[in-house]
């Protein structure tokens, strides 16, 4: 018997969505299987910025292929994707020479960039205090999207491409045959293909969970809020500060990033909590704010606890009117977000009788590199290495 798809894509979150996208690309018969009525995981649960400006040189490229790819979808079929860019502010000259060689690397890189000056990010951001902003940098192609919307628009529109998605449906074994692999489901469910790709995520439990207990994973716990609609504001692009140019791998292989203490304090609260504070516009006019970082060895993920820390969302609150001074800091909604990332590897890979390629731990780079990565995967994974 023929297996009824050429892949079956385990995760329905942005990594395995962006899987099935390319494979359907290439002209494959794709199946999703999602474990829910719609994902509940990091895709959803983050702030919706796709910056391939603060990642390494490896990774911006992935990054800018899966701005190309959102820009693609978005004028075909409308995923929420806003084109308003993203700035950095920096508050102290060593900030200021990161950005500069940041903007240069840009240049070399033909990544567009455009250097702002204090009286220009004042002017340009309202509500930006004069004592935090030094100089900013900004990028004019990056894009912002809301990713609860996106992700289910996503599917809507690979749906009429062609995916078969199941949604509800729990994977609970993957068995090899000798033409492929059996995909059995906790409502009894058996689906076959000739591969298999599991996005699983931060669920480790159901499928494979001693090679995970093993793995060099380590799952991370963010904190993030959203405050009411801003009255008549509007800010211009996203907004990454300060703590976000410590510690992006982009401002890493700058020149200047050996000699920067970019640790600081380590027993501070920023740094104790892996704080940042970034500032994003929803399309209903709130501003979400974060974030904070939890991290745990994957075989202890239970202890990340449900709970948030409202010490650590005062300390964000406190910072975030230190830079920008929005009409309301009133908070309606408060959340955190579990992703998984690896110790020494930009993401965990692992390959189960030839033909089932788990793909997880992709990290903060979701939203941002999936879509780029995953065509690379694609190509991998099917031998299209060539085209």
């Amino acid at each position: 018997m023929q297996p009824q798809y050429d892949l079956i894509v385990v995760g329905g979150g942005v990594l395995g969505t962006f899987h099935a996208y390319h494979a359907l690309e290439i002209g494959l018969k794709v199946a999703l299987i999602e474990k829910d009525s719609t994902p509940q995981g990091a895709t959803v649960c983050n702030f919706g910025q796709v910056v391939p400006s603060g990642m390494n040189s490896k990774w911006q490229l992935f990054g800018r292929e899966g701005l190309r790819i959102y820009k693609e979808i978005q004028q075909q079929f409308d995923i929420s994707v806003r084109q308003e860019g993203s700035v950095y502010f920096a508050s102290n000259p060593e900030e200021e020479q990161l950005l500069e060689e940041l903007h240069q690397i840009n240049r070399d890189n033909d990544y567009p960039s455009i250097l702002m000056t204090k009286s220009k990010c004042l002017d340009s951001y309202p509500g930006l205090q004069k004592d935090y902003v030094a100089s900013g940098l900004f990028f004019p192609e990056e894009i912002l999207l809301e990713p609860r919307i996106m992700i289910n628009r996503l599917h809507k529109y690979l749906k009429a491409s062609g995916l078969v998605l199941f949604a509800n449906c729990t994977v609970i074994d993957c068995i090899a045959l000798s033409n492929g692999i059996e995909v059995q489901c906790s409502n009894t469910k058996s689906l076959s293909a000739a591969k298999v790709i599991i996005c699983n995520g931060t669920d480790f439990k159901t499928l494979y969970p001693e090679l995970f207990n093993e793995s060099n994973l380590v799952v991370s716990k963010l904190q993030m809020m959203q405050t009411r609609p801003q009255p008549n504001y509007k800010l211009p692009s996203s907004v990454l500060t300060g703590r976000s140019i410590r510690t992006y791998g982009a401002f890493q292989e700058c020149p200047s990033y050996t000699g920067f203490n970019s640790r600081g304090d380590f027993d501070s609260t920023d740094n104790k909590w892996g704080v940042q504070i970034i500032f994003k516009q929803a399309m209903d006019g709130s501003v979400i704010l974060g974030e904070s970082q939890q991290s745990v060895d994957v075989s202890k993920i239970n202890t990340l606890g449900t709970d948030l820390n409202m010490d650590v969302d005062d300390f964000i609150l406190q910072e975030a009117k230190n830079i920008i001074d929005l009409p309301t800091y009133e908070i309606q909604r408060r959340w955190y977000g579990l992703y998984s990332h690896c110790k020494t590897d930009d993401v965990y890979q692992a390959t189960i009788d030839d033909n089932i390629h788990v793909v997880t731990g992709i990290g903060r780079k979701g939203l941002t590199g999936s879509a780029g990565f995953a065509k690379a995967n694609i190509y991998h994974i099917f031998n299209l290495r060539h085209v």
